[in-house]
C-alpha cells in the first residue's frame, strides 16, 4: 500500500496512525474498562497537546451523546453509541486518512443515519475517509467515489451517486 507516496506495506499500526492513517474495525475494539474521556485520550496520542481540546470539541460536537457519559465505561454503552466513540476515538488522532469498517453494522436505522450522517461531516472538514459497507444505497449517496466489489473483483467503480443512479447497480446490489 501507498500512503503519501510511501510504500507503507508491512508497517506496525502505531506507526500508521502516526503517518496519518487510522482504522475504525468492525469489532469496534475499544478499551471497555475505560471511560469514553479515557477512550478519547487514547486515541490522541499523536495530536499536538495544544491541539487536543480542539480536537475533543469536534469529536463532542460530532457526537453530543459523548460528553453526556464522557465518565461512563464503554463496555457499558449500547452499540451505537460503542461505534460513536470508536470513531471519535479514531478522530483524536487527526487522521489523513480515516478506514471504516461497516460503520453501521448492528446499529438501529436511526443510529445508521446519524453514524452517516456524522461521516459525511467529517468528509466535509477535509479527512478523506475509506468505507466498507453493506449498506450500500445510503453509502453510495454520501460517496464522491466508490466501488462495488463483486468476488474480490471490481464490478463497478465511479462517483457515489452516478453509481446509485445506474440501473444495473441498482437492480443487482441495491434490490432496486
Amino acid at each position: 500500500m501507498v500512503f503519501n507516496g510511501e510504500d507503507v506495506t508491512g508497517t506496525r499500526s502505531d506507526l500508521m496512525v502516526a503517518l496519518g492513517v487510522v482504522q475504525v474495525a468492525e469489532a469496534r475494539e475499544l478499551f471497555g474498562t475505560l471511560t469514553v474521556e479515557e477512550n478519547l485520550s487514547m486515541g490522541a496520542w499523536t495530536t499536538p497537546r495544544n491541539e487536543r481540546a480542539d480536537t475533543e470539541a469536534f469529536v463532542l460536537d460530532l457526537f453530543p451523546i459523548l460528553k453526556e457519559r464522557r465518565r461512563q465505561a464503554a463496555e457499558t454503552m449500547s452499540g451505537g453509541q460503542q461505534q460513536m466513540l470508536a470513531i471519535g476515538r479514531a478522530l483524536m488522532s487527526q487522521p489523513q486518512l480515516l478506514m471504516l469498517d461497516e460503520p453501521s453494522i448492528g446499529l438501529a436505522p436511526k443510529l445508521v443515519s446519524l453514524v452517516l450522517e456524522s461521516v459525511q461531516r467529517i468528509r466535509d472538514t477535509g479527512t478523506t475517509i475509506l468505507i466498507v459497507e453493506q449498506n450500500a444505497a445510503a453509502t453510495l449517496a454520501l460517496s464522491d467515489r466508490a466501488y462495488i466489489m463483486e468476488n474480490g473483483k471490481i464490478a463497478f467503480e465511479g462517483q457515489g451517486t452516478h453509481l446509485l443512479d445506474d440501473e444495473r447497480v441498482r437492480q443487482a446490489y441495491l434490490g432496486m
